[in-house]
């Protein structure tokens, strides 16, 4: 089955709104909505003014987070229902930093799934492990168990919408990046894991991407594989010229 493949860029916690606004434009000029899906994932600030930056051009907006209830005494946080009046395409979920840094689990991640796929939302979601589980023998152990667990009590229909991605956590921001065997071979097993928990049409219609360093010199290595379905890009995501370079590949 022929999947189009979705270019993600993350972001994080980067870009005043003039900047963004700035890249949008610059981006924009001379881009051509082609077979592959281009989402730009960015802080909530700017969300509203990247919505009018690229609206025509195919570009999807993307948000880094969510909440999963639709509204209550949640200082600080975002609901699904804001960003779908906003105009949100996608929401990355279950980003390492969000786990690592801010306590969030896969049963959060389970939560924030549900609520995005019945507000409209398409979500992306992140598995991957640490290098000391890496080392140990144990990666494919750690994301299987997060797949299982983020996807529990997803129907058939949502795992085929589903954007999972990929991401080393060894490999996200220090440069270091798996080798296209390794991300693809795990791709492979993730694909292999949705489709023992649904069935083989539902696992041959989930995109999967890899996220951890995507730059244009590894791009067109990583994405001609026929198991990784995209990627997940953050730092040269920042540049008009690099994403528009990996999403080219």
């Amino acid at each position: 089955m022929s999947r189009t493949k979705i270019i993600a860029g993350n972001w994080k916690m980067y870009k005043t709104i003039a900047e963004a606004v700035s890249f949008a434009y610059e981006f924009v000029a001379g881009f051509r909505e082609g077979e592959r899906e281009t989402v730009v994932c960015a802080p909530f600030t700017q969300l509203p003014a990247l919505k009018r930056a690229f609206s025509g051009s195919g570009v999807k907006l993307g948000a880094q987070n969510m909440h999963f209830e639709d509204e209550g005494a949640y200082t600080g946080e975002v609901s699904p229902g804001m960003l779908t009046e906003i105009g949100v395409d996608y929401c990355v979920i279950g980003h390492s930093e969000r786990r690592q840094y801010f306590a969030e689990t896969d049963e959060t991640v389970n939560k924030k799934l549900k609520a995005a796929f019945a507000h409209g939302i398409a979500p992306i979601v992140c598995v991957g492990e640490v290098l000391e589980q890496r080392d140990a023998g144990k990666a494919f152990d750690v994301v299987k168990s997060q797949i299982e667990k983020g996807l529990s009590g997803l129907s058939r229909e949502d795992a085929a919408r589903l954007v999972v991605a990929y991401e080393p956590v060894w490999a996200i921001g220090t440069g270091r990046t798996a080798t296209p065997d390794q991300a693809e071979e795990m791709c492979s097993f993730i694909r292999r894991t949705v489709k023992d928990l649904y069935d083989a049409d539902t696992a041959a219609k989930t995109r999967i991407q890899y996220g951890g360093s995507v730059k244009p010199s590894n791009a067109t290595e990583l994405l001609s594989r026929e198991e990784i379905d995209g990627a997940l890009v953050g730092g040269a995501s920042l540049s008009p010229v690099d994403f528009k370079s990996i999403i080219e590949f």
